[in-house]
């Protein structure tokens, strides 16, 4: 007798929409998942052929700023995430200026986090080879946020620069020459506080026994090392040519020197000092006036106030530059020595055809 066929169970049709409900929200879910993921970690920056740049977020900027920043660069490549998570991390409320490194592989998530937390990428200021107020506050103007003039006003400003033992003639000698980290978005007024915290940690104690070993303040070392620098480009000469200076400030004698006339002139281009430029009535003319300028003629490198301060005690007071035009000087004990020098370079130049 044959077996009887089992019969298959159907499934029931009310099991089957709940399957297929959960199949659908499981699916959607794993959709949204998948977008959320996306939107939050998944690389949203696109620099094309670099792989990295810097934003700059001005002080005062608010979230459409920032967005005008990112999206003219074409730094983002889907707008709609990165707003939204922008949003849901409140980043509007918290904008922060600064300068910003961007990778080719940020996510929405690590781009909003540096933004809203300000983890800044600083700036490596440099400044050298600097002659005037004007062209330091522009120099340094380039590299940070802070404005040209605003610098330049401060180092005008006597009741200010006051609280740093400064004058309007001797801020520059705040700024010693050198690489400093600091954020882009620095202001007039910190970056003045910086300086003078990086001044006092150049000037510490053996610093200062040395110059007060010397008889001088730091400022007037600071003017020395500006002439003895612009004399002079041979460090193996930085103590010798100050030792000149040195002897003659002891012996109340003027300075004499070409570059504080140049510097009193104006015009940087002269490579020749005439008598018409020795006639300029200047505090910096230290042919017509003993003592040191009133302050720096230009920015002096470490280096430089250090063989201020370690000056080659000698008996030379007069020196010229040679005729070879090596860079290096002729240094004389007598006037009458130096007059011969003196000739000597003077007669280079006329062959050279250098007569200003």
């Amino acid at each position: 007798m044959a077996q009887r066929r089992k019969k298959s169970k159907r499934i029931p049709f009310w099991l089957k929409v709940i399957i297929s409900v959960l199949l659908i929200v499981i699916i959607s879910g794993s959709i949204a998942a998948y977008r959320l993921y996306h939107a939050i970690y998944q690389p949203n920056v696109y620099l094309g052929e670099r792989t990295t740049s810097h934003i700059h977020i001005p002080t005062g900027s608010n979230f459409n700023d920032v967005k005008t920043i990112l999206y003219q660069s074409g730094l983002i490549i889907n707008t709609n995430t990165f707003e939204w998570l922008a949003e849901k991390k409140n980043y509007r409320n918290h904008i922060r200026p600064g300068r910003y490194l961007v990778r080719e592989d940020m996510s929405n998530n690590e781009l909003i986090n540096m933004l809203r937390s300000g983890q800044q990428d600083p700036v490596r200021l440099t400044f050298n080879n600097i002659r005037l107020p004007e062209q330091l506050a522009g120099t340094i103007a380039l590299q940070i946020e802070a404005d040209s003039l605003d610098i330049l006003n401060l180092l005008r400003d006597t009741e200010m620069l006051g609280k740093y033992d400064m004058t309007p003639e001797t801020a520059k000698l705040l700024f010693i020459p050198n690489t400093y980290e600091i954020f882009w978005n620095t202001s007039a007024s910190q970056l003045l506080e910086r300086m003078y915290r990086e001044y006092n940690i150049f000037w510490n104690e053996q610093r200062l026994e040395k110059a007060r070993s010397i008889n001088l303040t730091p400022q007037q070392v600071g003017t020395l090392a500006s002439i003895v620098q612009a004399e002079t480009s041979r460090p193996d000469e930085f103590g010798k040519v100050a030792g000149v200076y040195i002897n003659r400030l002891k012996r109340n004698m003027p300075l004499q020197a070409d570059p504080t006339v140049i510097y009193a002139v104006g015009d940087f281009s002269i490579r020749r000092v005439l008598n018409r430029h020795l006639a300029i009535d200047s505090p910096y003319n230290t042919y017509k006036y003993t003592g040191l300028p009133p302050g720096p003629i230009t920015l002096p490198e470490v280096r430089v106030m250090d063989g201020v301060l370690n000056y080659e005690n000698h008996d030379y007071l007069f020196f010229c530059a040679r005729d070879d035009f090596s860079g290096y000087h002729a240094f004389a004990r007598t006037y009458s020595q130096h007059l011969a020098n003196a000739r000597r370079y003077q007669n280079a130049l006329n062959q050279r055809r250098i007569m200003r």
